[in-house]
């Protein structure tokens, strides 16, 4: 497996997203959809990374938005073919060492209240629950996490 930066307009890439959108939209009311577009992905800022298995095939993505003080994980997602071989976990972990290496400790995500895997794998890699951040309300769609790292 292969992980590297890349820009989310990549066609492969968007469909990952895409794919993403179709799971999680049904979820929950538009009000509590907090995913980026892609430009937003691709602005200042952000790092964007991309898992690929060994024949080129995107297998997972993941985001991270650097603000001042903390950093917010966005876009995680794993093609269900790829799950339980250790995807998520590194692309994961790429990502906090990029908040680390920018100089910041505290990451913060937001995540669907009815994604029980996503809640289960982000409390497994040590994420708490935690009130609203950023420009979040409290909504009960959503569930709130951080870690320092």
């Amino acid at each position: 497996m292969n992980i590297s930066p890349e820009n989310a307009r990549t066609p492969d890439v968007a469909a990952l997203i895409a794919e993403l959108d179709a799971y999680q939209i049904p979820l929950s009311p538009p009000e509590s959809h907090h995913g980026v577009d892609l430009d937003a992905l691709c602005s200042p800022g952000v790092v964007f990374l991309v898992a690929r298995d060994e024949a080129g095939q995107a297998l997972g993505c993941g985001g991270i938005q650097l603000n001042s003080g903390y950093a917010e994980l966005k876009r995680m997602y794993v093609r269900p073919a790829a799950r339980g071989q250790g995807v998520a976990q590194a692309l994961l972990a790429r990502l906090q060492t990029a908040a680390a290496d920018a100089g910041i400790r505290r990451i913060h995500l937001e995540t669907g209240a009815r994604q029980a895997e996503a809640l289960a794998f982000y409390r497994r890699q040590g994420y708490t629950e935690c009130p609203p951040f950023g420009d979040y309300r409290p909504d009960p769609h959503s569930v709130f996490m951080v870690k320092v790292v």
